[in-house]
């Protein structure tokens, strides 16, 4: 789900030497009086959330009464990843938790705060009792470790207002870039108050919108390209250029708009929007007209006219997962281990997880698992998402995120949405910038 924005201000080298200083924090204490295991592990700051890590840990204890978990949601002060960052310098983190995306977890790692996953024992079975193989793949870091075990990935897909399309005599929605320019002369034609897409976030240098707007493009059309790995810019430079070269098109053509105005797509302003399935609940409260097959469709990301096929394209995915502290003692590590392996080692946790969250679980099978068909068949608005999580390419893994993004919409995605700047010098101008920000980070 959308991220706070992140507090950066606590120095990295303060949880470093803190996090290294001490095997378990105040939060942690490793065993009682009458010798059980207390664990900590924080929830993300969202009630479906830590009521479905309550519900679990309240089970788990019920069958191990030696172990004590206490679950609390993260402080956000001001958001979850500043509250995290408090806690290790504090020397007062968890033991576990989740609400940990690849970029932030990068930053945890190069500060040794995170334990690798991958050294854990039955890491390997976890994966296959989850059916999870494929998708843990692209959670590994540059280092060849996995810090961080998925629990949900929402594949970002595309809306599109079908009963606009089907006024201008469409019958399916456009698929490539150039279908899309065709299609915003038609709209501008009948309906010239109509945009094609309606995003004022473009015009910000935010740098968690570019995962719903730029990452989302670039990512389908260049088959998941590595956008960074490890301290270097690894980006397709044709690629981006052509995905910078399409926005522009857009915006000169006035088949975007970049002004913010309320819900454009609910209320029929614009007729594409990027969106993930949290976005349901709430036309569900406020927009009941919009139903699935009638008022819209989702489709994958548009492509590029020369991608070789508009099926099966990856897609940036909005995801997170769980950690274990450095911090905690060495028997906390392994006894969180076992209650995280038990929660994700049985498809009806899932099922809980997903009827609970609404977030699809990062499993491989969660479109072919009969345990998920009968609540999938009830919410088909899902199905977009779950069959693509194969497809869903997570952040970038690199600590420095928030300044490569940052400086991604201010020197390339702003200028050229505004007409300032040509696609390829804006992207040059990115690539110029992004070395100070990436020289040295491992």
């Amino acid at each position: 789900m959308k991220l706070t924005k992140i507090f950066s201000g606590l120095a990295i080298f303060i949880v470093v030497s803190l996090s290294l200083a001490g095997c378990g924090g105040s939060q942690s204490g490793s065993s009682s009086d009458s010798g059980s295991t207390n664990l900590t592990f924080w929830a993300a700051p969202n009630p479906p959330q830590l009521a479905f890590w309550t519900q679990m840990a309240k089970e788990y204890t019920a069958k191990n009464p030696s172990v004590k978990i206490t679950v609390k949601s993260i402080p956000e002060s001001p958001s979850s990843e500043a509250g995290i960052q408090a806690a290790l310098a504090g020397n007062t983190a968890p033991t576990a938790s989740e609400n940990i995306f690849t970029g932030f977890g990068s930053q945890l790692s190069q500060s040794q705060a995170l334990v690798p996953l991958d050294q854990m024992p039955g890491w390997d079975n976890v994966l296959k009792a989850r059916h999870m193989e494929n998708t843990a793949q692209s959670w590994k870091f540059s280092d060849g470790h996995s810090y961080i075990l998925p629990i949900y990935s929402n594949a970002i897909q595309v809306a599109w207002r079908m009963d606009i399309l089907k006024q201008l005599g469409y019958s399916q929605p456009p698929h490539t870039y150039s279908e899309v320019l065709e299609l915003g002369q038609k709209l501008k034609a009948k309906f010239p108050d109509k945009y094609v897409w309606a995003r004022g976030e473009l015009a910000k240098d935010t740098w968690y919108e570019r995962w719903f707007d730029f990452f989302t493009l670039y990512d389908a059309a260049s088959n998941g390209n590595s956008f960074i790995s490890g301290s270097k810019l690894t980006a397709d430079d044709q690629t981006a250029v052509s995905t910078l070269s399409w926005l522009q098109q857009l915006s000169q053509k006035k088949y975007l708009l970049t002004q913010t105005i309320t819900d454009p797509f609910e209320n029929g302003n614009s007729v594409m929007t990027i969106l993930g399935p949290w976005t349901f609940t709430t036309w569900q409260q406020k927009y009941p007209n919009l139903q699935l097959n009638k008022t819209y469709v989702l489709t994958s990301p548009v492509v590029p006219d020369n991608m070789a096929s508009t099926q099966d394209v990856k897609t940036f995915a909005d995801s997170k997962g769980i950690v274990i502290y450095k911090q905690a003692s060495e028997a906390q590590q392994q006894a969180i281990w076992k209650f995280v392996s038990w929660v994700l080692s049985d498809p009806q946790h899932d099922l809980t997880w997903l009827k609970t969250t609404a977030l699809p679980p990062a499993r491989d099978d969660l479109n072919t698992n009969s345990a998920f068909a009968s609540y999938l068949n009830q919410h088909p608005e899902l199905l977009a998402f779950t069959k693509n999580i194969v497809n869903g390419v997570p952040p970038i893994k690199n600590g420095k995120y928030s300044d490569i993004q940052q400086k991604l919409g201010a020197d390339a995605v702003i200028p050229v949405v505004k007409g300032q700047a040509s696609p390829q010098n804006a992207w040059n101008a990115f690539k110029s910038d992004v070395q100070s920000s990436l020289g040295g980070n491992q």
